[in-house]
């Protein structure tokens, strides 16, 4: 019969091996790990632009091909980086963590955001990565816009653990295509965001409805997030953007 000592000396080895072990295999996926992180980043950009076609295998070479430059901007919204040679992938503005750039900005302390330049069919789009809250984490989206950086081109949304059916209806093309042609200014110029509008966008004044979208019925924790994130974020471009519709 072995000893209480042995035992644990056993169990403790064990325990040890199994550390290395996992540490080992940790550390040869995260390279594999990140590039698939990247490759889903990379496929949301494009799909706000509606560009099509785009497969896993193919989505690092399609999104150098339309992705012709990378801005990093801060929150004066003055260009502070511009990437436009070599693997986008490479660039500051696809590396920065939104994340704690927004969090920086709840502190009163400088940001810096990230603006991607999309030539497709010799049109220029700019697309916006948007980060918020759900009922139950994360969402996050694109925003791509024409370049009178007022009309919506496409928007994709993602989220970490919205309900099916519910929360997580923001990720389905019914939801997404309803900002298509949307505005985020009205007539005077002013600054409207994109009201996501509980009993759906009849709800507005005719004049209005062209700077709202339906709800999710049954999701409307989530809707009310997908309207801060919009309302918040495009508010931290909007130093960059209106430099941009002053040109």
């Amino acid at each position: 019969m072995y000893s209480n000592g042995y035992i644990f000396r056993y169990a403790a080895i064990l325990v040890i091996i199994a550390a290395a072990a996992l540490s080992s295999a940790n550390m040869l996926l995260k390279p594999y790990q990140e590039k698939n992180v990247a490759i889903e980043k990379m496929k949301g950009i494009l799909a706000s632009a509606q560009i099509e076609g785009i497969e896993t295998d193919n989505t690092i070479e399609e999104f150098n091909k339309y992705v012709v430059e990378e801005k990093l901007i801060n929150s004066k919204g003055e260009v502070i980086d511009s990437y436009k040679k070599g693997n986008m992938e490479d660039g500051k503005a696809f590396k920065i963590n939104m994340k704690e750039e927004l969090f920086n900005k709840t502190q009163g302390k400088d940001f810096d955001l990230p603006v991607y330049v999309i030539n497709k069919g010799g049109k220029t789009i700019y697309v916006l990565p948007l980060l918020g809250t759900g009922l139950w984490g994360p969402i996050w989206g694109n925003m791509a816009l024409k370049d009178d950086f007022n009309t919506i081109v496409g928007m994709t949304f993602g989220d970490k653990g919205e309900t099916p059916g519910l929360g997580g209806e923001i990720t389905t093309d019914q939801f997404k295509n309803q900002f298509i042609g949307k505005k985020i200014f009205d007539d005077k110029g002013n600054f409207t965001s994109i009201k996501v509008v509980k009993g759906g966008i009849k709800r507005l004044p005719a004049a209005e409805q062209i700077h709202g979208v339906d709800a999710i019925s049954g999701g409307t924790i989530t809707s009310n997030g997908v309207d801060a994130m919009l309302s918040n974020v495009l508010e931290s471009y909007l130093p960059y953007i209106e430099k941009q519709r002053k040109q």
